[in-house]
């Protein structure tokens, strides 16, 4: 195999797992939010919303929205490997969170879909992280937590390439770099506000929302996030 066709092999090796890990935390994500009733119902004390109840459920959504299951029988031990600790990062971070999710006499508990992306990208790279990185960016404006801040190179990309009006809706940006002294496969999923999402990120803007955050007076449709994927190779 020439250099040029080795390079295409491992991109698109390299993308297929990416949307899978993104995907997945998609999946996670949205049962959060599906859920976020129950977890700020402050009159039901055992809730049932465990790490494996959110396995479950995330399985499912990942299931009707891409079509095959998480785990298919065509998968590389390397990607196994990493969609088995997203799911257990996934677990456990619910799993940890139970005496908030099931605290009695409180409303608002603040596990939002964002605060356990986060935590879900810690976990993951705590335990797979020199294999692969996941993380949720955005453009600098719009970051709320430091941790979140993009680095140089994806600030780059979002600002030269996500946020211009002629880059196609919901298209990845994939490219070959550096990453860590080691050669990575780097890859950036834009993210658009949902109606769901104005109730924080919408109008008016400066306006506390529920976690005690200004408003960023976002419009459904916009770019509100980025899903930031290193494979390293």
């Amino acid at each position: 195999m020439g250099l040029a066709a080795s390079q295409a092999a491992a991109d698109s090796t390299g993308l297929e797992i990416g949307n899978k890990l993104a995907d997945i935390l998609r999946s996670g994500r949205s049962a959060v939010s599906a859920n976020q009733p129950l977890i700020n119902n402050p009159d039901i004390a055992d809730k049932g919303f465990t790490g494996e109840k959110l396995i479950q459920e995330a399985e499912a959504i990942y299931a009707k929205r891409i079509g095959s299951p998480l785990l298919g029988d065509d998968l590389s031990p390397r990607d196994k490997r990493l969609i088995e600790a997203q799911l257990k990062a996934m677990r456990k971070i619910v799993d940890e969170h139970q005496s908030d999710i099931n605290r009695q006499g409180t409303g608002f508990k603040g596990f939002i879909p964002a605060v356990f992306a986060r935590l879900v990208n810690e976990e993951f790279a705590a335990s797979a992280g020199t294999e692969a990185r996941v993380r949720v960016t955005a453009p600098p404006d719009l970051v709320r937590n430091r941790k979140a801040r993009p680095d140089s190179w994806e600030r780059g990309i979002i600002e030269s390439k996500l946020l211009t009006p002629d880059w196609p809706k919901g298209k990845a940006y994939t490219e070959q770099v550096e990453y860590e002294g080691r050669p990575a496969f780097r890859m950036l999923l834009p993210e658009y506000y949902s109606a769901s999402c104005l109730s924080c990120h919408g109008s008016p803007k400066e306006e506390t929302d529920i976690t005690g955050y200004p408003k960023e007076g976002g419009k459904e449709g916009d770019l509100g996030g980025v899903i930031s994927i290193v494979i390293f190779e």
